[in-house]
């Protein structure tokens, strides 16, 4: 089996002082699941705290955004190799936030895609429609947009070095969740996207939910045959929630 990828997507929230009592909680609580590959994604602000927290320790450190280009003027943005430099493995591109908040498209996410792997980090591209797309029956067209953008700009080798989550919007920060059913049945639509290209490549690809995953409902959702972990948003700032989901992953 596949290890599994269970990242915890901070978002905007904490201090430096809650971000550390948290990281420190999750270390010193139950033990984590050793067939279970852990990310945390704090705000930029606190990477190079937690980095020193981790110390190359079972936690590994991951970023929520990061900018298309490598360098140049564009203030205000951080670059991949800088993530790189301040110890992340991994790096979310394409959270439903950033593209519905902040206007970024298909073209830009893909050109972020690429900026995470020339710095060598492995991107986690997300997908997902919103609740009236799926109430229009248009789920498969949107994830379908969404991920050839990337497979069309990045080529499939690209996704030899990548993760893919389906979020969802619906059910992001609402308390709703889809179904175990509902869940496996995009990421089978994703595998078998990936597959048709590379087969090879389609079969080992980790395949994450995220939307409302929390310990209740996670066991349910990981034993999908193509749920291969979960991207944890608000239940992640729980340090005892986020180690059973975690749990929940092997």
């Amino acid at each position: 089996m596949r290890p599994f990828l269970v990242v915890g997507n901070w978002k905007m929230n904490g201090t430096r002082e809650s971000a550390t009592q948290l990281v420190n909680e999750i270390l010193r609580g139950p033990e984590l699941p050793a067939t279970a590959e852990i990310a945390i994604c704090p705000p930029f602000v606190y990477l190079a705290d937690m980095a020193r927290l981790l110390n190359g320790g079972t936690l590994i450190l991951g970023a929520q955004n990061l900018c298309a280009e490598d360098n140049g003027p564009y203030t205000g943005e951080v670059s991949g190799s800088m993530l790189r430099d301040a110890g992340c493995r991994y790096v979310i591109v394409g959270h439903s936030e950033r593209r519905n908040l902040y206007a970024e498209n298909d073209a830009l996410v893909a050109r972020k895609f690429m900026a995470a792997q020339r710095a060598g980090l492995t991107p986690i591209l997300c997908v997902g429609e919103t609740l009236t797309q799926r109430q229009r029956g248009e789920t498969h067209a949107v994830i379908m947009r969404q991920l050839m953008a990337v497979l069309d700009a990045a080529g499939i080798d690209a996704f030899d070095q990548a993760v893919v989550a389906y979020e969802p919007v619906w059910a992001i920060g609402t308390g709703k969740t889809a179904t175990s059913a509902q869940a496996q049945e995009v990421h089978a639509l994703v595998r078998a996207c990936i597959s048709a290209g590379n087969a090879r490549i389609g079969g080992a690809i980790r395949l994450l939910y995220g939307g409302s995953v929390k310990a209740s409902n996670a066991a349910e959702l990981f034993q999908m045959p193509d749920i291969n972990g979960g991207l944890v948003g608000g239940a992640s700032l729980e340090a005892y929630e986020f180690i059973a989901i975690c749990k929940a992953a092997i």
